[in-house]
């Protein structure tokens, strides 16, 4: 017991180090960014900046540019300075990827906060501005989360890295992003198409989650270490299962967590009429009265309390929930059995981090 609670510790102790590296770096680039933009744009530019910012601020635990850090480190890079540069760029992406999607989810909540469109549309109505508060909200966003995409890309472009590594990072990234944008896309459709089922979650699991949460930001601070195919190919089973368990405990924190613990509120994934792997087991093996309680549900923008809590007994009593851990559970035990053929020059300390986090995803609060 008091080896795993020393082990569990270690690992906190990691993660809680990076997130302060990386936290630490935000904060004064936020200040910089701040003052140039007012500077040369002006004060009206700070709007759209400053909502941006404001997301980005609010963290989490930097679980993305956590991985950044520790891919670099894994197969030996040493520069400090430079991969937390890389880590915050990819925590923009981050930020300008939550942008959207609360949009397109029309959630209200982030981590806490105000999502960037609903604050845009309250400081139209606090200013009396002429027009729609709502549409000049979502139009700010949109402006607002290009800044941060492309600030990014430029930080990218200046590491203090070689070249060869610079530019693979950067088209890893790219490439990473045209496949998450397909699996939102995909995300999207298996709200309003008839007939969605396990394998049309798997894809979205992998193509939203698992590229984009784990193999992108690992990949890419490889590369900027200088690692080749032998190393990045090694960790691809590994972040494949691990994103998959991610994204499996986030479904179910969106359903049956708080707010607090998931972002946004716990009603939102039910409103918005996602198929997660909850919703779709329950929809196979509920019984008829259930799951046609269930479709009305999914999709109601004006879903009750009631009416919510009613939906969550039924993924408990179809056994959805259950089912859901059991994957997540599977997944994470066959991250961490990849992890047993990875090369023996990797740092060992950086290899059972690996193994710690996907045991930790299973029972996360974010």
């Amino acid at each position: 017991m008091a080896q795993g609670t020393t082990k569990e510790t270690l690992f906190k102790r990691k993660l809680a180090e990076y997130k302060r590296l990386i936290d630490d770096d935000i904060a004064a680039y936020t200040k910089n960014i701040q003052s140039a933009t007012l500077k040369l744009y002006g004060a009206e530019a700070r709007v759209a900046t400053d909502a941006y910012l404001a997301i980005l601020g609010r963290g989490g635990k930097r679980i993305r540019g956590s991985l950044v850090m520790l891919g670099y480190e894994m197969v030996g890079g040493k520069d400090t300075k430079m991969i937390v540069q890389a880590a915050r760029a990819v925590e923009m992406i981050h930020a300008y990827i939550l942008i959207m999607d609360d949009i397109q989810d029309r959630s209200l909540v982030r981590r806490g906060g105000p999502t960037a469109h609903i604050d845009l549309a309250d400081y139209h109505r606090q200013h009396e501005l002429s027009g729609d508060a709502a549409h000049f909200g979502v139009s700010l966003a949109l402006n607002a989360m290009n800044i941060g995409d492309h600030a990014a890309q430029m930080i990218l472009a200046n590491l203090d890295a070689p070249e060869a590594a610079r530019l693979k990072a950067i088209s890893i990234l790219n490439r990473t992003m045209v496949l998450t944008v397909h699996g939102q896309t995909n995300d999207i459709m298996n709200e309003v198409v008839a007939g969605v089922d396990m394998t049309a979650v798997d894809r979205v699991q992998e193509w939203k989650t698992a590229h984009y949460s784990f193999l992108n930001p690992l990949h890419m601070g490889m590369v900027l270490a200088g690692a080749g195919s032998t190393h990045t190919n090694a960790i691809t089973d590994y972040a494949m299962h691990a994103g998959k368990a991610f994204q499996i405990t986030d479904d179910i924190l969106g359903v049956f967590g708080s707010e607090f613990e998931s972002g946004k509120s716990p009603m939102d994934d039910i409103k918005e009429g996602k198929r997660t792997i909850l919703t779709v087991y329950a929809l196979e093996h509920a019984a008829q009265a259930d799951k046609n309680f269930l479709i009305q549900t999914l999709g109601n923008r004006d879903l009750t309390q009631a009416e919510f809590a009613r939906a969550k007994d039924i993924l408990i009593e179809a056994g959805a929930l259950d089912y859901a851990k059991r994957m997540a559970k599977q997944h994470v035990d066959a991250a961490q059995g990849s992890l047993a053929a990875t090369p023996s020059n990797w740092s060992k300390d950086c290899v059972v981090f690996l193994h710690d986090l996907v045991e930790h995803l299973i029972d996360r609060k974010r």
